[in-house]
């Protein structure tokens, strides 16, 4: 078995409302799907989405990325070897996770379709089959996010996160309209985006824990470690790395720092589900729970990221496993998340791979 050739195809679905954050608002959720094959007809995909706004890459970037580096540095290999087609690609082009997070996903499929097997068990099998979900409330008035949160916690999500980041003030504001409308046994996070000032950081946190804030997300720009590390100690509050978490690397650094309680492993930002679990198994050394984050994506690589999510018994912060829920209709996976919405989990397919039904592109 060896890889053929490969295929991409730009996959567009209109966000039910644009989707906002701190750092921008996108009308609607665009990702390139490709499609690795091989010598023997069998074949597997891979999804990657960039948000410019968050991650700098295009679309034009991605697929140039994908199609003249990173996919032809595969041709002949065997596509179950993993850690050779990292190697492979790392050599060809520098950087570009979006795009060797495509490859990789695609690979991870094809390979467990191979085996017969639903990709959890390649990743080291499922703590659960049914994996809780955190939903995630875009940018909007006090009362429209207190009345989705409300809404979401009811139907089972037991996890909440809000984006905030602008205001602090507001923010706060936010949070305490929040706590009031959801139960105390589900969890409360805001995710800021980088967007807190470093001399008021810590001010702002604890007024945010006051207002029963369980978890904040990336608070200070990414390369202020010390910063998070301060905060950590303050206390009040678990704090979560994002934006600081692009690399092997940078796990290793936020945690000799103690700069996180969390690190959000996001698969397309850190390069696929192979580099994923090697952060994953350093967080778990270091003591370190994980969360498996969203970009957000649609349903290949969101599966994905619930298969990981599955596997790991320290993916103790739900998932971001929302992206096939915020668009007027998913394109790649329906069947996967028709239940999710009314339930707050998903259900791990039994289908071989990542439990898909796509034809060959």
């Amino acid at each position: 078995m060896k890889i053929a050739s490969f295929h991409t195809r730009v996959v567009r679905a209109p966000y039910r409302r644009p989707f906002a954050i701190s750092s921008g608002t996108s009308p609607e959720l665009i990702s390139l799907l490709v499609e690795v094959r091989t010598t023997d007809g069998a074949s597997g995909f891979g999804e990657s989405s960039p948000m410019t706004a968050y991650t700098g890459e295009t679309l034009a970037g991605l697929r140039a990325a994908v199609t003249e580096h990173a996919a032809p540095a595969l041709l002949g290999r065997d596509p179950r070897d993993l850690a050779g087609a990292h190697t492979a690609m790392d050599a060809a082009i520098r950087g570009q996770h979006l795009a060797k997070a495509a490859l990789d996903l695609a690979l991870h499929d094809l390979a467990a379709r191979a085996a017969g097997w639903p990709a959890h068990l390649l990743l080291g099998g499922a703590v659960t089959r049914r994996v809780p979900t955190t939903w995630v409330v875009g940018l909007g008035s006090l009362e429209e996010s207190a009345e989705e949160a409300a809404r979401h916690a009811e139907r089972g999500f037991p996890h909440i996160k809000l984006k905030g980041g602008e205001d602090p003030e507001r923010d706060a504001e936010l949070v305490a309209a929040v706590r009031k409308s959801i139960p105390e046994s589900v969890e409360l996070s805001l995710d800021a985006n980088e967007g807190y000032e470093p001399g008021g950081a810590l001010r702002t946190v604890q007024r945010l824990a006051d207002a029963g804030l369980d978890l904040i997300e990336q608070p200070l720009p990414r390369w202020d470690l010390a910063g998070l590390a301060a905060l950590r100690a303050h206390g009040g509050v678990r704090v979560m790395a994002d934006e600081s978490l692009q690399s092997l690397h940078d796990a290793l650094e936020l945690a000799r720092r103690g700069a996180a309680d969390v690190l959000n492993i996001k698969i397309l930002k850190v390069g696929g589900l192979h580099r994923a679990r090697q952060i994953a198994a350093l967080a778990e050394a270091a003591g370190l729970a994980v969360k498996i984050g969203s970009m957000p994506e649609l349903g290949v690589a969101t599966l994905a990221a619930a298969h990981l999510s599955a596997a790991l018994p320290h993916a103790t912060v739900p998932p971001d496993l929302v992206g096939p829920l915020l668009v007027e209709q998913e394109p790649l996976a329906p069947e996967a998340f028709a239940a999710t919405a009314g339930t707050g989990h998903v259900e791990l397919p039994d289908l071989p791979g990542l439990g898909h039904r796509l034809a060959p592109l």
